[in-house]
């Protein structure tokens, strides 16, 4: 995956997780944070318990998730997705990725005109009804909209 793609996800932008059930039908909903390895390798992502009940079903399921990174001030925009995704409990020691990408976020909607208190709202949450979603990425796919949307990036590992 080219670097300075890497360097968005981690850096904390807006996440949207998806998966489906075997038959086929879509869930989604807004992560509340991730993290990603610095070789891109293990992302994880953080949803409410309470609000993602049925992707998180599905992803127990099938295993499968696409996750959608994008940057809202320039809308640069990279998907990836596997089917060896699993579920984690969260733990104290997410604490610190949790308020890292909060802060990203406040900054990242700043550029845009949204008052920290928005981002906060957005993405609040308690952490004994979070859960997490760990998978390596096996596609890797452009999803910036313009004439290269839709295109495969090149190796995701």
């Amino acid at each position: 995956m080219p670097q300075e793609l890497l360097a968005m996800m981690a850096r904390g932008v807006s996440v949207i997780v998806s998966s489906c059930g075997p038959d086929l039908t879509p869930s989604l909903m807004r992560a509340v944070g991730s993290q990603v390895t610095p070789q891109g390798d293990q992302i994880t992502v953080f949803l409410n318990r309470a609000q993602s009940a049925q992707l998180l079903r599905d992803v127990a399921r099938t295993g499968r998730v696409a996750v959608v990174f994008s940057e809202p001030h320039s809308h640069r925009t990279v998907q990836l997705k596997s089917n060896g995704a699993r579920l984690r409990e969260v733990t104290p020691d997410d604490a610190p990725a949790l308020q890292r990408y909060l802060q990203a976020m406040q900054g990242e909607l700043g550029l845009i005109g949204f008052a920290p208190d928005f981002a906060a709202a957005m993405l609040a949450h308690r952490l004994d009804d979070l859960s997490a979603i760990t998978f390596a990425p096996e596609q890797a796919f452009d999803q910036t909209p313009g004439p290269q949307a839709g295109q495969p990036l090149r190796e995701v590992r």
